[in-house]
């Protein structure tokens, strides 16, 4: 997808993202930490000393968070998005799964329980191949394709007939 549309912010936001989760960043902050202690002694370790790095350490905390957080919600809309272009696209998958991030805490924790459930039936499984295999993904392929191919000839037939009357 394009990305010209990126504000300023965006594109500020993106680069810091990325450059505060790199090394040089860990490296560049352990260095001023450092800096600063080795500093203690020319400054006899005053008050004001101690108050520059606690400042600069709230400062950047105090931003970082922000940062962080449109990060976090930025990642979690994109696999959000994700998650239900494959619920969408399994034919067996429920469509009720889609956008479930916008339920209650009480409605999320009734489908847990349920899901809990299913992965107790599923641990009675003694062989973990018997669910998940090539030929049984196979099978639910072409199980799919065939649902797919039948109701598209539907549809032909039945705009066919709608063409004709």
């Amino acid at each position: 997808m394009a990305k010209s549309n990126n504000s300023i912010f965006e594109k500020f936001s993106d680069w810091a993202t990325k450059f505060t989760g790199s090394s040089y960043a860990f490296i560049g902050a352990t260095l001023i930490v450092i800096v600063w202690a080795v500093t203690g002694p020319v400054f006899d370790y005053s008050e004001t000393w101690q108050l520059v790095i606690n400042t600069g350490t709230t400062i950047i905390t105090f931003l970082m968070v922000f940062l962080i957080q449109k990060a976090q919600n930025k990642d979690s809309k994109a696999i959000q998005i994700k998650l239900n272009e494959l619920l969408a696209a399994n034919e067996k998958a429920s469509n009720r799964i889609v956008d479930i991030e916008d339920l209650t805490e009480k409605e999320l924790d009734q489908l847990h329980c349920y899901y809990e459930k299913l992965a107790d039936f599923a641990e009675e499984d003694t062989d973990i191949h018997s669910s998940h295999s090539i030929d049984a993904a196979k099978r639910n392929q072409d199980y799919k394709h065939d649902q797919f191919k039948k109701r598209h000839d539907e549809w032909l037939q039945k705009r066919r007939s709608n063409e004709l009357t």
